[in-house]
């Protein structure tokens, strides 16, 4: 980091809250496949949010309307990237790090099962200077839909097996909400292509002892007759991927 770049930071911590959170530039990345029915709602959604932002969505090679409704929608502060074939999140994650600009990174699930009305929740720890990373958290009390107790009872206990490597106390390592500055991802090579991103990601941020902050936030989740991708298979994953990168890929 330069020295202006450094001191612009600082002086941005000293600024009136409503004062950074307008001149700071949000990247939200939106990795998406096979979610037509409901991406033109989630990108309404984030336009909507009262931030300089810019928009990332990553078509990970959907079979859907998907491609032919972001031909359309490609403009101004949307931008689009497009996987000829599906590699999965984590690869579309890495398409948006590689294109985003803003000082805050945030990823934003193309289900509508997490709401960016929350963001103002999930970006004030960093915009007041107090994390580098923020996790959203659908256990922390925040409104959520009442489903699939078997696939809460799975997301438990893969955040503690994570935590017990990690030696964080959070709640909801899988969340898919998660906030971070802009220098964070850049000090970090993600590797994982698939749903592996989660605990990837969350074994290297606490390796490198960034502020992790949690917040809770409201989660409208789906059933697999809705559309819901990841499966027990996608979890026994997440274990193996925990004990590597806590363990192995040091």
């Amino acid at each position: 980091m330069t020295f202006v770049a450094f001191f612009y930071n600082k002086l941005l911590i000293w600024l009136p809250y409503s004062y950074r959170i307008h001149k700071m530039l949000i990247s939200v990345i939106i990795p998406t496949y096979n979610e037509g029915e409901f991406l033109p709602e989630v990108i309404r959604r984030v336009e909507e949010t009262p931030y300089n932002k810019e928009i990332i969505v990553i078509d990970d090679g959907s079979t859907d309307v998907t491609r032919e409704f972001l031909q359309k929608m490609e403009r101004g502060l949307i931008k689009v990237v497009t996987h000829k074939e599906n590699m999965g999140k984590g690869a579309a994650v890495r398409s948006g790090i590689a294109v985003a600009s803003g000082d805050i990174i945030i990823i934003q699930d193309a289900d509508l099962e997490y709401d960016p009305k929350d963001y103002p929740v999930l970006l004030e720890p960093i915009m007041q200077g107090k994390a580098d990373v923020v996790y959203g958290s659908r256990f922390l009390g925040g409104p959520h839909r009442v489903l699939l107790f078997w696939h809460s009872i799975g997301n438990s206990l893969l955040t503690l097996i994570s935590n017990m490597f990690t030696d964080l106390n959070l709640t909801d390592m899988e969340t898919g909400y998660k906030a971070f500055r802009k220098e964070v991802l850049r000090a970090i090579a993600i590797e994982s292509a698939r749903f592996g991103f989660e605990p990837e990601i969350t074994a290297k941020v606490a390796r490198k002892k960034f502020r992790i902050y949690e917040v809770p936030i409201s989660y409208y989740g789906r059933n697999y007759e809705e559309g819901k991708k990841i499966t027990w298979k996608d979890g026994v994953k997440a274990i193996f991927t925990v004990i590597k990168y806590n363990l192995f890929c040091r």
